[in-house]
């Protein structure tokens, strides 16, 4: 199955649910939980867990590529601190990657929920989070702290993946004292990597549906582009509204996909 053998109208939610992931993600992250339940939605119930994930990968791969390429011809960064955590975030997604054959779906809600809960809260009571870069660590110890941030989080995107872009954001902001621009330069940049281990690893497994990740891709794409552009028009206090937004839209969403089946 190529994935374009899917109903058109089916076809057309997903292409459309990967542009609004796109332009999200770009922005603050986050994008996966709009693109992975369209795609849980949208594909066949007899769909392996890795396949969905693999596929949910491409059009996150190249979407993070445009934004990340839009940043860095307008943020400038320290690249000695991409190399820990490109590399801790190719470790950490590669190894989840194989991981997502064992995945409880039963505890993923709970779990996403709980996280974005903890980084919605820690972002509303800091006002100037992010608005200023204030490095908190410098030298070996820096270095360490962003690898160990890349194999962390890149461990979550492999395997599981909603919300890795505002994981490694809230991470560069709150632990390293980054401003928000930045640290979604370098999410993205992490991001970008932990797509591309996952991808590696689940398309030499035959776990991607190319037809639809690649009409996906490209929606995403676009979004990721007009998204960036948006971003860095508006600033670091614009990012920062928009991921406040985005944190509460999605713990509503996990919450109604929790407490749903409860009351039907």
């Amino acid at each position: 199955m190529t994935g374009l053998e899917l109903p058109l109208a089916t076809i057309a939610f997903l292409v459309t649910a990967s542009f609004l992931a796109g332009w999200v993600d770009s922005i603050v992250g986050g994008g996966g939980l709009i693109q992975l339940p369209s795609l849980l939605i949208g594909l066949p119930a007899d769909t392996p867990v890795p396949t969905i994930s693999g596929t949910n990968k491409v059009p996150s791969f190249l979407g993070t590529s445009v934004a990340a390429l839009t940043y860095l011809r307008r943020v400038r960064i320290a690249w000695w601190g991409v190399l820990p955590l490109v590399a801790g975030s190719a470790a950490g997604s590669a190894v989840g990657a194989r991981l997502t054959h064992f995945l409880d779906r039963a505890a993923f809600t709970p779990l996403v929920l709980a996280a974005l809960v903890g980084v919605g809260a820690y972002t509303w009571r800091r006002p100037q989070l992010g608005l200023q870069h204030r490095a908190k660590h410098t030298g070996s110890r820096a270095f360490a702290l962003l690898g160990a941030i890349g194999l962390v989080v890149g461990l979550w995107d492999g395997f599981i993946g909603p919300g890795t872009g505002s994981f490694f954001l809230i991470a560069l902001v709150g632990v390293m004292g980054y401003e928000f621009l930045s640290a979604t330069t370098y999410a993205k940049l992490a991001n970008l990597t932990t797509n591309l281990a996952a991808i590696v690893v689940l398309g030499a497994t035959g776990n991607i549906l190319w037809g639809i990740a690649l009409a996906m891709g490209a929606a995403n794409l676009l979004g990721g582009l007009t998204g960036a552009r948006t971003a860095l028009r508006h600033g670091n206090a614009f990012v920062r509204r928009v991921f406040l937004v985005v944190i509460v839209a999605l713990g509503v969403k996990l919450t109604w996909d929790m407490v749903a089946p409860l009351v039907a």
